[in-house]
């Protein structure tokens, strides 16, 4: 769908290192005495952490064949690089976050263990209560490989005063009467910006290299990376060549984006408005949703305490544990996406906003592009696109040139 919109909030070597993980596993050490956890996260955040390490804890009073559990916050700006090295140096982790765009090839090289059985059969489970498309993404052969762990919804964050002291209508105004889309809100950026000297709109973790972060923008005009097949380019096509353009306009004619080489954090107060994930933040702004970023909980089949490391991530997603979860990451059972639940954790937000951003945005929205092979796919994708961040860039000439170099990938 064409913005006009309503604001849409929105590598081959890895894949040989998973191919390693995919031998072996089982539970060898299962007769060697106590079994010790460890699970890769990318969060060092203390709310966090405070919060697994109790639910842990919890499971360990009734579960004395495991002797420690450990979480091992791996930095987000390299997390998967970091994980496929420890698998490949035999130092993999028994249970792995896993990013959305790795998922494909994580789930497609038999690195992680089948779910299915072990879900279903614990008890108290209500591995129905899953919504289905929350597992998409994690299942192969009918099979799930991954717990879709945090299921965040990406939105509009807005800096009313910043705003209000640039004259500006807010969000809320404008969705009153009909006028809160993409156009307006860039054209609101960069007004706030000239008239503040902050910046305008920022798309968190994009800053001209994360291109995939860009989909929470150019999903709002029905544009794709590539065809719902993975075989087809979508850059050159019609609706991404007006995203984009309207992108490039907004950075260096509008002055809506802060351009190449300036950083602002909206949370820190640079900015006016972000794009961002819900579990990202804590203040939430009226606005649509319609791509969902994911990352899901997966047990290394080749993991010696492997049978152990499923049975906790059983007790760490069941009902009760997901429920506490939720208040940091929005969870993918029906029964807790509702407003009054979610409300409980996020006071903040009107029952409205719950439905539309939240529920909806889960229920209805697009993951962010994944595809086997993504660290190649990704580094070409970024290289290609890097001639567009110039003012006097020829963007329907540089999204050609994107597919001629990743279609050659995308048809393997």
């Amino acid at each position: 769908m064409r913005l006009g919109k309503a604001v849409r909030g929105v590598a081959a070597t890895l894949a040989g290192v998973l191919a390693l993980s995919a031998c072996g596993g089982g539970d060898e050490a299962g007769d060697k005495g106590p079994a010790s956890l460890r699970m890769t996260v990318w969060s060092a955040n203390e709310a966090h952490l405070k919060l697994f390490n109790e639910i842990a804890d919890e499971y360990r009073k009734t579960h004395p064949e495991v002797s420690a559990i450990t979480f091992d916050p791996l930095p987000f700006e390299n997390y998967t690089t970091t994980l496929t090295t420890q698998i490949a140096g035999g130092n993999a982790p028994d249970l792995a976050w896993v990013f959305e765009n790795s998922a494909p090839d994580f789930v497609s090289s038999g690195a992680l263990l089948p779910l299915d059985e072990k879900l279903k059969k614990t008890e108290g489970y209500q591995y129905d209560d899953i919504s289905p498309a929350t597992l998409k993404l994690w299942q192969d052969g009918g099979k799930l490989y991954a717990y879709p762990f945090s299921t965040s919804p990406f939105g509009v964050f807005v800096n009313t005063d910043l705003l209000k002291k640039a004259g500006q209508k807010t969000p809320a105004e404008l969705v009153a009467a009909g006028q809160w889309n993409w156009d307006t809100a860039l054209t609101v950026a960069g007004a706030t910006a000239g008239a503040t000297g902050k910046a305008g709109l920022v798309i968190r973790d994009f800053d001209y290299k994360g291109w995939d972060n860009l989909s929470t923008f150019w999903t709002g005009w029905g544009a794709q990376a590539w065809s719902e097949d993975g075989k087809s380019c979508g850059f050159a096509a019609p609706e991404m060549v007006e995203a984009m353009t309207t992108l490039h306009k907004a950075i260096f004619t509008g002055k809506a984006l802060p351009g190449p080489g300036t950083t602002a954090d909206f949370f820190a107060g640079d900015a006016a408005m972000t794009v961002t994930q819900i579990s990202r933040a804590s203040l939430l702004k009226p606005g649509g949703y319609s791509v969902v970023g994911q990352a899901g909980v997966g047990v290394m089949k080749k993991s010696k305490n492997a049978d152990a490391a499923a049975d906790f991530l059983a007790f760490l997603t069941n009902p009760t544990n997901s429920a506490k979860l939720a208040q940091f990451f929005p969870p993918p059972r029906q029964s807790q996406l509702t407003a009054e639940t979610l409300a409980k954790t996020n006071p903040t937000l009107k029952p409205e906003q719950l439905q539309k951003v939240v529920i909806d945005g889960i229920t209805n929205g697009v993951v962010k592009p994944s595809h086997a092979g993504q660290a190649e796919l990704s580094q070409q994708v970024r290289a290609g696109l890097d001639p567009l961040w110039k003012a006097d860039a020829d963007v329907k000439a540089v999204l050609d040139g994107v597919c001629t170099k990743i279609q050659p990938l995308l048809a393997k």
